[in-house]
């Protein structure tokens, strides 16, 4: 085109801005063709890849071609990108004299790109319509050329000519946006690090940054527009922060001017020109900056679809601008920054609206609530500044401050001037009157609380509803005010927040004071005069005031005013004296108090009255002080305290002094008479029936001492007591009721053993003839005895039957001893109790009196001690006059007394024992000898020896012989017995058969032998192996004689009958190293014999207590030796 055309209107910043593509050469084609191109350049994406690894976006082009022009070409420190020319085209038809044309206008524009050093040959291209053949001559010379063929034909060559020529455009655009952002990015970043350098400024660079956005927006990337604007957001933040920690920047003091117009946000048009060109020429208050960043910011949301995050900014913004206006010491006139935070609340409300419907504002009131919120504060700030809250309306002084505040308001905006609800309109109307004052911000307060409920923030709401009560306190309007008061304050309770409850209070008792609500106020009074959140003075005026009503004479006699006690005082102890709080009927039971004042003052408290009810166990339920006419009540005791007044009846307890009581001895037991509701008089007795083997002593010194329901001593008198054969009478002495008599007797109960009902060697604890029991199942614990009393009261018609238990304080156990055919009885008398014992007399006699048995003593001491847990023993010597001897009935009886020092008063009977020995005399003789080996002088470990036993009968045939063992043949009368060699000590291994069965001849000095072979395993003197006798019985089987003994002996297995004699031991029937044991029968269906225990008188072992000297083997080479 031609430099003569009428130049083309500048570029100005609106949201229709795009890419400029300059276009020379024909202008006729280029008008022809550009209804097409501007139609299909945005139809297809094209994928940008940016430099510094950000990931790929599919955009669509469009571009704003405009005819070229030197004046176009950026010039030297042009930053502005919005007018640079990203792409020139030629426009020509192909002709052989527009190739001068197309060199003219490439030299003009590499030499600009040349001096700018900012474009290449990419910038530029050409378009030619023409034919092939001249097409090519074209583009020889061209170094970009592309060929649109019939354009303006609807062919599939003009198609494809047209899809080659968008793909280059498209490409082309790209790769110049591609460098040249990627230039600008640099240079801006270079511009960002000389930011301490003197000289930086913030404002050259906020514009440098937001051309940037600006492209971005162009190119309808509005995520990257909004990051440059965040960006430059946090920056400045940053800096007022440092400049509040003492670190400023020197561009800073341009924005601490102070505040002359306070107009709001504007968010009604894209770009708000003139805060921009005042931020170019660095005049921008603080708040033109933030509210010009703001409204970028805010369109570039509203392009997101994000309304709700506008809202949220704004109420970030909008305190955050508060405070920089504070660290930065900006001036603002009083109100100013109110009227600045309200139009500015309501313009971005009233923006959101606009681009949202409203179900999408009620879904989404919990973003805007804060906004509201703010905005009805700031409007009750204006209106308690310029006098619409004061009960006298605003004076002249508050004219003239209104007056100021809407002169720095401004005109109104021409955008907002036909909108009939505009923040500006609302804000003057509010500020013009009273009344209106009152409309607006009842309105704004009642809907911010509604939408506060509605999302579930109560503490907001009442938080607000509080400035509401408030208002209508200066409003003189308490009835208005209380309710709101109210709910405030039960939700601060709820959730224990104390300085918003303590200053709530205040405002409460203010406004029950002017409603005349005495008692209201009175209780609320309490809890103030009790806060320690507040000062001393304040506590001090609210406890005055109860004092004052307290002392007031009542216009109603008995009428009284009802508090409750925590604010007043704490109850910090109570308790009864008694302790236990059990009092009887008619008795006195005092309860002492402590309670903390919480008063600032002292104050007099006329009475203390504790409340009970009945029946049964009484619970304190309430505790009241009263002040005058005004009462504190505490109406739950907590812990439950409560008392009990009992009637009791009377009750007799017998128990013993020590933790057993012995049998033979005077034994201390404790009477105890409870009297309950029963009054003893004189005459009254216990009737104790008497027991038959246990009497009732009366020291002469005993005494029974009445004692009051707490163990206080009331008196004591002598112990009266009559006895004869079946009863004792004990005298009480009197008593009043509800108290304690108690007096100690003696008890004795008579020391015999219980008497044995069998024969034994060695006897444990027997049954007795009494009723006997046994505290455990071992044979060292004492035998008790039950003693039961039957004791007739005078309080009631029935007896009392007790039971006392004693414990005999010996066991006794007997022994037969035998020295060939002479006989010992032993008796052991084991003292069991804690007590030392003197024991004297001591006797065995036969109960029978047979004068063919006689017992000789061979005990030479008539007195001896006997300690706790010892033993002693007596010795008499059997002798009879007629073979065999009859059975043997013994009593043995000693007399006994304690050890101590201490005079009885009562003779003691004898500790008697009885016991019966049958079949004592002695019929069989055993002897065993171990010979060593032939050639040795003695045996040796490891050497079999010879084992000897003889066995002798030392009487012809008695009574005890005919049983099932004895057999008789021609010449005598023969028994069979069994005898078993044991080793129990482990000193011998027998070799062969150690047992067997012998038959043997029922005379005098029979005798039977027996060989066997043993071996020593060990050196030393080693007693010999024992030797036991049994009767063999055979088995009550018809085929039972069929049998030899020995086979008996071989092939089945025996029973042992005990026959007064501890059980054999079953290891008893076994013997080392023997190759047939008689317990290991393998023939099982073949009948049992069995074998009877001897009484143990019956069978003597002349060689018991011999021992054999074993010396060591020669080839030992570990020594044992056995030591016995």
């Amino acid at each position: 085109m031609d430099a003569s055309q009428e130049p083309l209107p500048p570029v100005i910043y609106t949201m229709e801005n795009k890419p400029i593509v300059t276009c020379a050469g024909d202008q006729n084609l280029f008008t022809s063709v550009y209804p097409t191109l501007s139609q299909q350049l945005p139809r297809e994406p094209m994928e940008w890849r940016r430099s510094y690894g950000r990931a790929p976006k599919m955009i669509h082009l469009e571009s704003n071609f405009v005819q070229f022009k030197e004046e176009l070409l950026p010039k030297e420190g042009n930053k502005a990108l919005l007018t640079f020319p990203f792409l020139h085209i030629y426009w020509t038809e192909c002709c052989v004299t527009c190739s001068n044309r197309i060199t003219k206008w490439q030299n003009c524009v590499f030499h600009r790109d040349a001096e700018m050093d900012a474009q290449d040959s990419s910038s530029c291209g050409t378009v030619a319509l023409c034919m092939e053949s001249l097409s090519q001559i074209v583009c020889s010379c061209l170094c970009r050329c592309v060929v649109l063929s019939d354009p303006l034909k609807d062919s599939s060559r003009t198609q494809e000519s047209w899809n080659a020529f968008l793909t280059k455009l498209r490409t082309l655009l790209l790769m110049s946006f591609t460098k040249n952002l990627g230039k600008f990015e640099d240079d801006m970043r270079t511009l960002r690090e000389k930011r301490t350098e003197p000289g930086w400024s913030f404002c050259e660079y906020f514009m440098v940054q937001e051309e940037l956005a600006f492209v971005f927006e162009m190119l309808q990337q509005f995520e990257d527009a909004l990051v440059q604007y965040d960006e430059l957001d946090a920056l400045f933040s940053q800096y007022v922060v440092n400049f509040g920690a003492g670190d400023g920047a020197n561009w800073l003091t341009f924005f601490c001017q102070p505040v002359k117009s306070w107009n709001g946000l504007i968010l009604r048009k894209p770009i708000d020109m003139e805060k921009r060109e005042s931020i170019q020429r660095r005049e921008a208050t603080l708040l033109d900056l933030r509210s010009y960043l703001f409204s970028r910011q805010c369109t570039l949301l509203l392009f997101l679809q994000r309304p709700w995050e506008v809202a949220q900014r704004a109420l970030e913004l909008l305190h955050n601008c508060v405070q920089e206006l504070k660290l930065l010491e900006v001036s603002v006139p009083p109100g100013a920054l109110d009227c600045w935070v309200f139009l500015s609340c309501l313009e971005v409300l009233q923006r959101i609206e606009g681009c949202c419907d409203r179900a999408q504002i009620d879904s989404n009131i919990a973003h805007t609530v804060g906004l509201w919120s703010y905005a009805t504060e700031k409007l009750k700030s204006l209106g308690y500044l310029c006098g619409l809250v004061s009960e006298k309306g605003p004076n002249s002084e508050d004219l003239n401050r209104t007056v100021d505040l809407l002169a720095g308001l401004g005109a109104e905006r021409p955008e907002t001037a036909n909108t009939a609800q505009s923040p500006y309109k609302k804000l003057k109307e509010a500020l013009s009157s009273v009344e209106a004052f009152e409309k607006h911000y009842l309105d704004l307060s009642h809907a911010t609380i509604e939408m506060y409920t509605s999302i579930g923030r109560i503490r907001s709401a009442k938080f607000v509803g509080k400035d509401l009560a408030e208002f209508y306190m200066r409003k003189k309007a308490p009835q208005k005010a209380e309710i709101y008061l109210q709910g405030a304050l039960k939700n601060y309770l709820a959730e224990g927040w104390a300085l918003p409850i303590t200053h709530t209070r205040k405002q409460l008792a203010e406004c029950q004071k002017h409603l005349g609500q005495i008692e209201n106020y009175l209780q609320t009074s309490s809890l103030l005069a009790s806060d320690c959140h507040l000062t001393e003075e304040e506590r001090k005026h609210f406890c005055q005031e109860i004092l004052d009503f307290a002392s007031q004479p009542s216009d109603s006699p008995g009428h009284k005013i009802v508090l409750p006690m925590h604010s007043f005082a704490q109850l910090r102890d109570l308790h009864f004296d008694p302790s236990n709080a059990v009092v009887h009927v008619g008795g006195v039971l005092s309860i002492e108090i402590t309670m903390y004042s919480q008063m600032p003052v002292p104050v007099h408290v006329e009475q203390i009255v504790v409340n009970a009810k009945e029946p049964g166990t009484y619970t304190l339920r309430q505790l009241c002080a009263s002040v005058g006419s005004v009462w504190f009540v505490l109406p739950h005791i907590y812990p439950i305290v409560q008392y009990d007044v009992y009637s009791q009846e009377p009750q007799l307890h017998v128990e013993p002094l020590a933790d057993s009581l012995l049998a033979g001895i005077p034994q201390k037991v404790k009477f105890t008479v409870t009297t309950g509701h029963y009054t003893i008089k004189n005459g009254d007795s216990l009737q104790l029936s008497n027991a038959e083997a246990m009497l009732f002593l009366c020291p002469v010194e005993s005494r029974a001492v009445v004692y009051s329901n707490t163990r206080e001593q009331s008196s004591d008198a002598a112990l009266r007591i009559q006895s004869s054969d079946k009863v004792t009478s004990i005298s009480l002495p009197t008593a009043p009721a509800y108290h304690v008599i108690e007096f100690e007797l003696e008890v004795l109960s008579l020391p015999s053993a219980p008497a044995l009902g069998g024969e034994s060697d060695m006897l444990g604890t027997p049954e007795p003839h009494r009723k006997h029991k046994d505290k455990q199942k071992t044979g060292h614990c004492m035998v008790t005895t039950d003693h039961k009393v039957s004791i007739d009261c005078p309080w009631s018609i029935y007896s009392t039957v007790i039971a006392l238990t004693f414990s005999v304080p010996f066991r006794t156990t007997h022994a037969l001893l035998s020295s060939g055919t002479r006989k010992y009885v032993q008796v052991c008398v084991e003292n069991l109790s804690e007590l030392d014992f003197q024991l004297s007399d001591s006797y065995l006699v036969d109960t029978r009196n047979s004068t063919d048995l006689q017992l000789v003593p061979l005990n030479t001491q008539s007195q001896q001690h006997i300690h706790s847990q010892q033993s002693l023993f007596f010795v008499w010597e059997l002798t009879w006059t007629e073979e065999p001897p009859p059975p043997l009935h013994c009593r043995f009886s000693v007399g006994f007394s304690p050890a101590s020092e201490e005079q009885l008063s009562v003779s003691l009977k004898p500790y008697t024992y009885e016991f019966q020995v049958e079949n004592f005399f002695t019929l069989y003789n055993v002897k065993a000898e171990i010979s060593p080996p032939s050639g040795m002088e003695y045996c040796r470990t490891g050497s079999l020896c010879s084992l000897e036993v003889l066995i002798t009968r030392l009487s012809d045939l008695l009574e005890v012989d005919k049983d099932e063992a004895l057999t008789e043949s021609d010449e005598h009368f023969s028994t069979k017995l069994m005898y078993e060699v044991v080793d129990n000590s482990s000193n011998w291994a027998v070799c062969g058969k150690s047992c067997g069965v012998i038959s043997m001849p029922v005379a005098a000095q029979a005798t039977h032998r027996v060989h066997m072979e043993v071996m020593p395993l060990f050196a030393g003197y080693l007693p010999l192996p024992d030797v036991k006798l049994f009767k063999y019985l055979p088995h009550h089987s018809a085929h039972s004689s069929q049998l030899d003994a020995d086979s008996w002996i071989e092939n089945d297995s025996l029973s042992v009958d005990k026959h007064g004699d501890e059980p054999p031991d079953s290891s008893s029937l076994k013997s080392r190293g023997s190759m047939q044991s008689v317990c290991s029968g393998e023939h099982k269906g073949l009948p049992m014999p069995r074998l009877q225990a001897l009484p143990a008188g019956q069978v003597f072992n002349s060689s018991s207590g011999t021992q054999v000297l074993v010396i060591p083997s020669q080839d030992d080479h570990v020594l044992e030796v056995s030591v016995t």
